[in-house]
């Protein structure tokens, strides 16, 4: 062994004394390449030598390669369900043999949002209730907290924290941690001090009037009572855009929800109905498209409706969530369209990324730029001072009158 790697060696310093370089090593080295196919795009990013501008900052994400490619491929995604929304509905596509009293009218796309409650712990609230609050958007799909901090927002703020903070010492404060937001327990207490009362006439309607509640008629319910412009279910019910929660009971909801059980106990809540409502609205939708932010519960629930009819049109997942472990929430698109949940011909896209970072981004460049909106009033402008003297229950109209001067 020795003798032939001395050999090996010996040859190799000739070789290079001869000038002449193995031929092994150039053939790996210097492969040639096939040609590129015709239309390959070139990766370029933002040219900084220009003035700063923002469009086109994001514009360049979609030859920049990694995430950002899939970012811009996401906006197209969403352009595409936008542009289809725009379109009249086909007079062949307007059966009404699946149309129910209160069903909300169907455009050319129906698009469903379903989004993970942290996003509404955090300052995506606003970016949703933007959306929800201009009609851009048809069906909604979202967990208890999802709900319930939406409106606990409307009653106490949510505050700026640290991930590191200790769990222990916040507890002893009454202090809750969502990641690195803090929420003090306090607003816990005034959502059970709001929402008993209304559980109680939940209840009494249930008796009196025959009323089967569901997750989503509840959720609507709760919007109209918060009468609050600055919440995405004020604004859901307003547009009479669905908002469905199979799992309801699952947070603070849930918990007040079980003490009510127990001072007036009876109420019932129908999780069948919502099945047949947002089925009903995937077989209705003339196309259909998904943008869903997150996954578990609120990511199943929108492709499985999207399943009664052979798949989305068009979908855009924005997750951190890997496949490996064979989670729905770490699936591809291409999982989905194997169940049948996307269309074979559909170009779904998976950006890779924090949803907080990325999803105002893709309303910038899609909903924020397709749809042409007159300057939103000041929040304050929708809760007016009643006059001197003036009746106290001047605020209902004009929030009505706003809402409707907003609809897109």
């Amino acid at each position: 062994v020795w003798d032939y790697l001395r050999y090996l060696q010996l040859t190799g310093m000739a070789s290079e004394q001869r000038g002449v370089v193995p031929a092994l090593s150039q053939e790996a080295v210097l492969l040639s390449s096939a040609s590129m196919p015709e239309g390959s795009v070139e990766v370029k990013g933002y040219d900084w030598k220009d003035p700063l501008d923002y469009r086109s900052l994001l514009q360049s994400y979609a030859t920049s390669g990694f995430q950002a490619t899939n970012f811009g491929l996401a906006v197209e995604q969403i352009k595409s369900m936008l542009d289809k929304k725009a379109q009249p509905v086909p007079s062949d596509k307007r059966d009404s043999y699946l149309e129910e009293p209160g069903d909300r009218p169907v455009t050319n796309c129906t698009i469903f949002l379903g989004y993970t409650s942290n996003l509404i712990s955090s300052g995506m609230r606003e970016t949703l209730r933007y959306l929800v609050q201009h009609n851009m958007v048809d069906v909604l799909v979202t967990t208890a907290g999802g709900v319930e901090e939406d409106f606990i927002k409307c009653m106490g703020h949510t505050y700026l924290g640290d991930f590191s903070l200790s769990g222990r010492e916040l507890r002893s404060k009454g202090i809750n941690r969502i990641g690195n937001l803090l929420v003090p327990n306090n607003n816990y207490c005034k959502f059970e001090e709001w929402l008993t009362p209304i559980l109680d006439q939940l209840l009494e309607e249930q008796k009196t009037k025959e009323v089967i509640w569901s997750p989503s008629k509840i959720i609507s319910r709760l919007g109209k009572e918060i009468d609050n412009p600055e919440s995405v279910y004020y604004w859901a019910y307003k547009n009479n855009i669905p908002v469905f929660c199979p799992g309801l009971t699952d947070g603070s909801l849930g918990d007040i929800i079980y003490f009510h059980s127990y001072k007036s106990p009876g109420l019932v809540v129908d999780i069948a109905q919502d099945l047949r409502k947002i089925n009903r609205a995937a077989l209705k939708a003339v196309h259909s498209g998904m943008i869903i932010l997150g996954g578990g519960l609120v990511k199943h629930h929108i492709c499985n409706a999207n399943l009664m009819r052979n798949g989305a049109d068009f979908c855009v997942f924005v997750n951190t969530a890997q496949e490996f472990d064979g989670s729905d929430s770490g699936a591809r698109p291409d999982e989905a369209i194997s169940w049948g949940k996307i269309k074979m011909t559909a170009s779904p896209v998976k950006v890779y990324a924090e949803a907080t970072l990325v999803f105002p981004l893709l309303v910038a460049e899609t909903f924020a730029r397709f749809f042409k909106l007159p300057p939103p009033l000041p929040l304050q402008a929708l809760h007016p001072a009643p006059e001197v003297g003036g009746s106290s229950e001047g605020g209902l109209p004009s929030q009505a009158a706003a809402g409707d001067e907003h609809r897109t």
